[in-house]
């Protein structure tokens, strides 16, 4: 099948002859974000130390994050459900590279966390701390199924964001 364009293509020449006007523009934008009505409720109970989750009593499924449709039988979930700041490691990373790719001296633990009270497989991506400075001493201790708790910051440095959780330590 051959399919044919529409349009012009643009040669170098009609930007140097005027041909097409192009300019650029640096400025500073503001704006905002709406997080909605499921993750906004998730991080104003952050900023108060709670886990806040869903549940929906069509399947009986509490997520985490909280949805505010089920995408399991596909309806409005019923009720907010206070979750524990406890869980269990799903799956883990050990990583000695930065978000910005600079390398680290010292391992980071990215992990899911099932959290307890929520439906299995529901979690949330976040760090394992508290378990050493060297690769070894990290898989002595972090592995799946570890039970964990949240170390949060203190009530009056939170501000409803998922960093009002340090990391996740081990029980």
């Amino acid at each position: 099948m051959d399919v044919k364009l529409r349009g012009t293509a643009l040669r170098e020449d009609d930007f140097r002859s005027g041909k097409v006007l192009a300019a650029e523009w640096r400025g500073k934008i503001d704006y905002r974000w709406d997080a909605g009505v499921a993750i906004g409720q998730f991080l104003n109970a952050l900023k108060e130390g709670r886990l806040l989750g869903r549940k929906c009593h069509g399947c009986g499924r509490t997520t985490i994050p909280p949805r505010m449709f089920c995408e399991k039988c596909f309806r409005r979930s019923d009720e907010w459900v206070v979750l524990k700041d406890t869980g269990r490691v799903n799956t883990f990373s050990v990583s000695f590279v930065n978000w910005d790719a600079s390398r680290r001296t010292t391992p980071q633990v990215p992990a899911v966390i099932e959290i307890d009270g929520a439906s299995p497989g529901m979690g949330i991506l976040h760090l394992i701390g508290d378990v050493g400075t060297t690769l070894e001493e990290v898989l002595a201790k972090v592995r799946v199924g570890l039970p964990v708790q949240a170390v949060w910051k203190p009530p009056e440095q939170r501000q409803g964001e998922i960093t009002d959780i340090l990391h996740f330590r081990p029980l």
